[in-house]
């Protein structure tokens, strides 16, 4: 149920019912409507404004962490969804963690240090940066585990490209 695909806008929603009845092991679950439009200024060497604490260039393939509107971390190699599952471009908010999740819709596959910010289980996580995901953002293994570390529920996450 929770892989790197788009989906059902109702999908988060369940998230937040599951994990609530399920007592999973989460760091939080929040709104999954994506954060509002902003006039803020933009972050020099990315395409994100100052208030995006994640940033991706979809079509670089890159990936940066912002503090304050300077980078902190970044420009790293991130794989992003492939034709047909394609990443989402847009403005969110994290809304949930899980620092050892496992893919219910790709075989149990292992999807180390997740970060979900967008409708569909889409995530940061760590994995190969070289192919494209089914729509996940995918960091190598250090970056991967920073942005879990970094990234609280709630943190704006800006995905351009």
């Amino acid at each position: 149920m929770f892989g790197c695909q788009t989906g059902l806008r109702s999908r988060a929603f369940v998230v937040g019912a599951l994990v609530a009845v399920a007592g999973l092991a989460v760091a939080g679950v929040a709104s999954a409507k994506p954060a509002p439009a902003s006039g803020a200024p933009g972050v020099a060497g990315t395409p994100c404004t100052a208030e995006a604490r994640a940033c991706v260039d979809r079509a670089a393939k890159k990936a940066w962490l912002i503090t304050d509107g300077k980078i902190v971390l970044g420009p790293l190699p991130a794989s992003s969804g492939g034709p047909g599952h394609e990443t989402p471009a847009g403005d969110f908010t994290v809304e949930w963690k899980h620092q050892d999740h496992r893919s219910a819709e790709f075989d149990n596959a292992p999807m180390p240090w997740a970060v979900f910010f967008a409708h569909g289980g889409i995530a940061f996580h760590e994995g190969n940066v070289h192919t494209p995901s089914a729509g996940c953002v995918r960091l190598e293994a250090a970056p991967a585990k920073t942005f879990y570390d970094t990234l609280q529920v709630g943190s704006r996450v800006e995905v351009r490209g």
